[in-house]
C-alpha cells in the first residue's frame, strides 16, 4: 500500500500503513497502551482494535509490571481497599427493608403503585394505541416485560377470535388499504407469495418504478464503495 498523504486518508478515515503496524508490533506488547496511542496519534480504542486484528497481546513481563495495574500478592496492590479476612458486614443480622422501626414500611412503594409520569401515561387493559400506523390493544398489565407482551395487534386479535390463528406462511392484509379499519370484513388472509406479487415494482406507475430502481442502484453503489474503502484499510 502506498504511504502517500492521499492514501493515508480515505472516506474520512485515517488508514493504517506498514510503518504504523511496525511501531505497533514493537511497542504494544511491552508499553502502556496510552503511550502507544500518543506516539501514533490515535485513540486508545483504535490501538486496541488494530492490535486485536494483528493478533498482538501484552507480554508476560508487562502484565507483571506496575503499569498493568493488576492485583498481585508480592506488592499487595489494592490491599488497603479489600475487606480483611473475617470481616463482618455492617448489615449482618438485619432483616430485609420494611421491617425496621419507624415509617419505612409505610413509605415504601407498593407492588403496582405508579406515580409521576408513569401514572399520567398509564393505560388500563382494553386501551388502544396507534404504532407505525397499526392499531394495538392492551391485553395484559405485567411489569418489567417488553411492551408487546402486554399489547397485541388489534386486527390479529379480531381475526383470531373469529376464524382462528393465521396459518403459517400467510399474512393479514387490509382490503381498502386502511390499516386502522380493523373490522373483519376489511381483513383478508393471503399467502406471503401473493403479498410479494402485489407489492412488486411492476405494479407501480412507470415513473415511480423507475425512481425506485434508480434508488436501489444508487444504494448498491454506495455499499460497494464503502466495502472497497474498508478492504483497502484492512
Amino acid at each position: 500500500m502506498s504511504t502517500g498523504a492521499g492514501d493515508r486518508f480515505r472516506a474520512g478515515k485515517r488508514l493504517w500503513n506498514p510503518e504504523d503496524d511496525a511501531v505497533l508490533r514493537v511497542s504494544y506488547p511491552n508499553e502502556p497502551t496510552s503511550g502507544v496511542a500518543g506516539r501514533l496519534r490515535r485513540s486508545i480504542c483504535a490501538i486496541y482494535a488494530r492490535a486485536r486484528m494483528l493478533g498482538l497481546k501484552k507480554s508476560p513481563a508487562y502484565l507483571a509490571s506496575p503499569d498493568a495495574c493488576r492485583l498481585r500478592r508480592g506488592d499487595h496492590v489494592g490491599a488497603r481497599f479489600r475487606f480483611p479476612k473475617g470481616h463482618v458486614p455492617a448489615n449482618k443480622g438485619l432483616r430485609r427493608p420494611g421491617w425496621s422501626a419507624g415509617r419505612m414500611k409505610e413509605t415504601q412503594f407498593k407492588p403496582g403503585q405508579r406515580s409521576g409520569e408513569a401514572a399520567r401515561h398509564y393505560m388500563p387493559i382494553g386501551s388502544t394505541r396507534l404504532v407505525d400506523g397499526y392499531l394495538y390493544r392492551k391485553i395484559a398489565d405485567v411489569f418489567n416485560v417488553p411492551w408487546p407482551r402486554n399489547w397485541t395487534l388489534e386486527h390479529h386479535r379480531i381475526w383470531t377470535e373469529a376464524t382462528g390463528p393465521v396459518p403459517r406462511g400467510h399474512v393479514l392484509v387490509f382490503r381498502n388499504g386502511d390499516r386502522t379499519d380493523v373490522c373483519l370484513t376489511n381483513l383478508e388472509c393471503i399467502p406471503r407469495r401473493q403479498l410479494m406479487a402485489r407489492n412488486a415494482v411492476h405494479n407501480l406507475p412507470p415513473s415511480l418504478a423507475h425512481a425506485i430502481q434508480l434508488l436501489g442502484a444508487l444504494n448498491r453503489q454506495v455499499h460497494r464503495t464503502r466495502a472497497h474503502a474498508d478492504s483497502q484499510q484492512d
